[in-house]
């Protein structure tokens, strides 16, 4: 029997064998310098290893086997395509070691540049760069040991955790000594005796000297790559960006081009659209004599792009082709990086870019007008995260207002609060209910969790491209940069500006369209697209791309959706919002929020009843008081469905809390006052009291304990909507029993509410129909008897998901969700978006019974979840009629029921 071959797993691709549709196995940035490779594009040459090699390293701490071999070999053919060998001393080749996760995570993990340099090849390298401008720039031998130094730097706080302030502070020491602010007036013999200060740190925390060999190099800095996977800040983003936590990074091994050798050289990043406003042009940053990570890390203010015409016009011209050729492949807004390496242009990375929530809609509704993609896609690439970011309030200025320092504009939206200088410092205040400002020189990757925790993000250093400004975008916070009139001192917790010190504590708005920075807190205006939603701005006569695309993308959403959106409202204004919004009815009315204020008394006189006759008094005053309310409410939706909850929370809400009104009867007995009916309150009080409210007396429990309460409510609906039909208008109640368990609950309910109804419509044409809330789990498991009784349902999801998880919403979130989603037992919390697994299978269980017992059965939902767009997907995928959602959610509805439609069933129309 002839002896089987094993076949060995591939681990490692060179760039002409992947393309672009394989990001989940070579990465974004792999898969992209794939792309242009194949495109004829000028990328220098290399390859990359799998996510695949990645997640085995992850889980054993040991490489799979065959990948040391293979990445030997696609390191002998990149040096045979160079005509180099890494680390030669005479001649060397020199890589740089890149991260790439399938979704692109901007300075969450490890790159290390100059792997391959090392006490010999130093030399060498700087006979490679002999031509650079010896006068200007310090020459070659200045190039050769700036590239040391970086490689020690990164090396030592990338690959072995060296402290990277204490190459900072060496760097510092290097400029002082020399009298200057600028790295580059350093010269060859200042860098020389900086490389010596790096080793000597390096050795330190480390314990050993920097390796010479280069291929030990390579593999402990793909090692570190590897393990920036599970890095800190790289877990909090992916947490941020619902970024899934198996996928793995992707290493990318990259021949070293440079864009520090001299005036010729550079280095820079482009879109080709503005990332911020989507307005087309040229946009970007360029940085002479720089390698790259200076533009990102916004060490050095850049020139804009247009300056490389006059520096470069060659290389400028060739860059612009290729961005409108990328564009035109991708058909999409590309961010670009690239290195210019004496005049010869080369591009290092490329993807899809991250924008602003306006340069999302303006972008995609460009797209179409120049037939690259359809309104389908238009749909697709927006989101409603973005559209309700697009809501936000912007600042109202007057002459009062005048900006102390103006920066760039890196993501848009008007932010107030307190200065901080530090991230620990930001999550701290932001934990104490405070609004902050993150004022930093520079953001890096450490700086995540402030980020996160502020409102806003204002540096003095970098520009659109930094650090600051591309994570900012992509979670959607204001962000300024660049602002170097701004003088930050952040040891002393304070910046100058115009002769004003500002400290920490002290409060400062930043806008992030203008890139201006005011002192003080400045008032806000509603946004444009509200206006738009609320009617007062015409799309077809109003010069604002934004509110075009927004009309053009939302008008298509409506036209392809199944899910009709309603809203959740309890008062006429509320609908009446609701409506210029969108909602096609109302999903839930909550009427225990029309027995506060001046009925609370009504509500304590209900429940103080000794008597039947006392009872019905009560109940007789609160008739016309609700019948009102309805009336209100169905003039406002006026032919669209209106669902209305009976009363739900226990009867106690609607009285004082127990300890407080003990204390108030004692003290009062002990002044000797009159205090029977106090007392008398109290007892009411006492023999209500639970233990366990929530799970206690109250929805369709509290109907059937308390005589004539549901009744009340039900002949108030009923007459509202016999008055309202015979004024002109049409109502369409929809009765909806609460917190029912078992059918035989609702068929008491409705057996009595049947009598009123008919009692009251006579052959006024009214119809009303009777359902219930599925929001206690043994509901959705007996979904399919309830049904035989019910007319709709509509899911609870708040109390499906407090009961389906056993905890107490008001409690838990404050308590340990924080410690939940850092241990990644959640990803996000159940509250906000549905828990698809398990209270998500209760609502699918629920829908499948429910019609299975009563097809015509309408499905709906009322919870927190009805404006979650992620939630929205779920619902249009189980085959539910409607969300409904607060007034301000419904366009994010509207929105994402579209995208559902034409993502998950592309003939699903209306």
């Amino acid at each position: 029997m002839a002896k089987q071959e094993t076949v060995e797993h591939k681990y490692v691709y060179a760039f002409a064998e992947g393309n672009k549709d394989l990001k989940e196995l070579l990465g974004g940035k792999g898969a992209n310098l794939a792309e242009m490779t194949n495109l004829g594009l000028p990328v220098p040459p290399g390859f990359t290893i799998t996510t695949e090699a990645c997640k085995a390293y992850l889980a054993t701490g040991e490489e799979p086997d065959g990948l040391a071999d293979q990445i030997a070999a696609h390191l002998a053919s990149l040096e045979q395509a160079m005509g180099k060998r890494l680390g030669d001393p005479e001649d060397p080749l020199l890589v740089s070691v890149r991260s790439g996760a399938k979704f692109s995570m901007p300075g969450m993990m490890e790159t290390v540049l100059n792997v391959g340099l090392n006490d010999r090849s130093v030399q060498g390298l700087a006979r490679q760069a002999s031509g650079a401008d010896a006068q200007t720039f310090g020459g070659a031998d200045r190039f050769a040991w700036d590239s040391y130094r970086r490689l020690i730097q990164m090396f030592g706080k990338t690959v072995c955790e060296v402290p990277g302030e204490e190459f900072e502070h060496a760097l510092d020491d290097a400029k002082r000594a020399k009298g200057t602010h600028d790295d580059l007036d350093l010269g060859a013999d200042d860098l020389r005796g900086l490389v010596d200060a790096y080793k000597k740190i390096f050795f330190k925390h480390t314990g050993r000297e920097f390796p010479q060999e280069p291929r030990e190099q390579l593999d402990l800095a793909i090692r570190a790559v590897f393990e920036s996977w599970n890095a800190e800040r790289a877990v909090l983003y992916r947490r941020q960006e619902r970024i899934p936590a198996d996928l793995g990074t992707a290493v990318n091994v990259v021949a070293m081009v440079f864009g520090n050798l001299g005036p010729d050289s550079g280095t820079g990043v482009a879109f080709t659209r503005d990332p911020a406003s989507g307005a087309q042009g040229i946009y970007g940053d360029y940085l002479a004599n720089a390698q790259g990570e200076d533009v990102v890390a916004g060490i050095r203010n850049t020139v804009p792009l247009q300056e490389l015409e006059r520096l470069d016009k060659k290389s400028y011209d060739e860059l612009l082709g290729i961005m409108a050729r990328l564009e035109g492949h991708y058909r999409d807004l590309c961010d670009i990086e690239f290195t210019i390496e004496r005049g010869k242009l080369w591009m290092l990375q490329t993807r899809v870019g991250k924008r602003t929530a306006a340069a999302a809609f303006v972008i995609a509704g460009q797209l179409v007008d120049e037939g690259l993609i359809d309104l389908d896609e238009a749909l697709h690439r927006v989101n409603g995260a973005q559209l309700a970011q697009l809501m936000f309030p912007r600042f109202r200025l007057d002459h009062e207002f005048q900006p102390v320092a103006k920066g760039i504009g890196a993501s848009p939206g008007a932010a107030s609060g307190k200065v901080v200088f530090t991230s620990a410092r930001a999550v701290e205040l932001a934990a104490e209910g405070e609004s902050v400002i993150l004022v930093r020189r520079e953001t890096n990757p450490d700086d995540l969790n402030g980020m996160i925790a502020a409102q806003g993000i204002l540096t003095s250093r970098g520009g659109k491209t930094s650090h600051a400004a591309v994570v900012a975008r992509g979670m959607g916070k204001t962000c300024v940069s660049g602002a170097d009139e701004i003088e930050v001192n952040v040891p002393q917790r304070r910046f100058v500006v115009g002769g004003q010190t500002v400290v920490e504590g002290d409060v400062v708005s930043i806008d992030g369209t203008t890139g201006k920075v005011y002192l003080g807190e400045v008032p806000v205006m509603p946004s444009e697209v509200v206006q738009y939603f609320e009617g007062s701005l015409d799309p077809e006569h109003v010069d604002n791309p934004l509110v075009r695309a927004v009309h053009r993308i939302m008008s298509h959403a409506d036209a392809r959706r199944r899910l009709a959106v309603r809203t959740n409202a309890d008062t006429g204004a509320d609908a009446a919002r609701a409506r210029r919004f969108g909602a096609e009815g109302i999903g839930l009315c909550r009427t225990e929020h029309m027995f506060l204020g001046d009925r609370r008394e009504l509500v304590e006189r209900l429940i103080l009843a000794r008597d039947n006759t006392e009872r019905e008094a009560a109940l007789a005053a609160l008739l016309p008081l609700q019948r009102a309310d309805f009336e209100e409410i169905f003039r406002e939706m006026d032919g669209m469905p209106v669902t209305v909850r009976l009363i739900d929370p226990p009867l106690h809400e609607f009285l004082p809390p127990l300890e407080q009104l003990a204390v108030n009867v004692a003290v009062a007995q002990e002044r000797g006052e009159d205090v029977a009916q106090e007392e008398a309150l109290l007892a009411a009080v006492r023999r209500m009291h639970e233990e366990n409210p929530m799970l206690g007396l109250r929805g369709v429990r509290l109907g059937l304990v308390i005589p004539g309460l549901f009744a009340m409510q039900v002949r108030a609906i009923a007459e509202a909507a016999v008055t309202v039909t015979r004024s002109g208008a049409v109502a369409r109640p929809e009765i909806m029993v609460p917190l029912v368990g078992a059918v035989q609950e609702l068929e008491t309910v409705r057996a009595e509410a049947e009598k009123i109804i008919a009692e009251v419509v006579g052959d006024s044409g009214v119809e009303v129909l009777i359902g219930t809330m599925i929001e206690v789990p043994r509901a959705a498991l007996t979904a399919g008897q309830i049904a035989e009784a019910a007319q709709f349902f509509s899911f609870g999801t708040n109390d499906l998901t407090q009961m389906g998880w056993g905890f107490s919403r008001d409690d838990v979130e404050g308590a340990f969700f924080w410690r939940y989603l850092e241990l990644g037992i959640f990803g996000i919390s159940p509250f906000e978006s549905i828990d698809r697994d398990g209270v998500g299978r209760l609502v699918r269980i629920a829908a499948e019974e429910g019609r299975a017992a009563r097809p015509e059965l309408k499905l709906g939902v009322c919870g927190e979840h009805g404006g979650d767009p992620e939630s929205v997907h779920f619902f249009h995928e189980v085959g539910l009629d409607y969300v409904s959602c607060s007034p301000f959610r419904v366009p994010v509805a509207r929105l994402e029921a579209g995208r559902a439609a034409v993502e998950t069933d592309g003939s699903d129309s209306r």
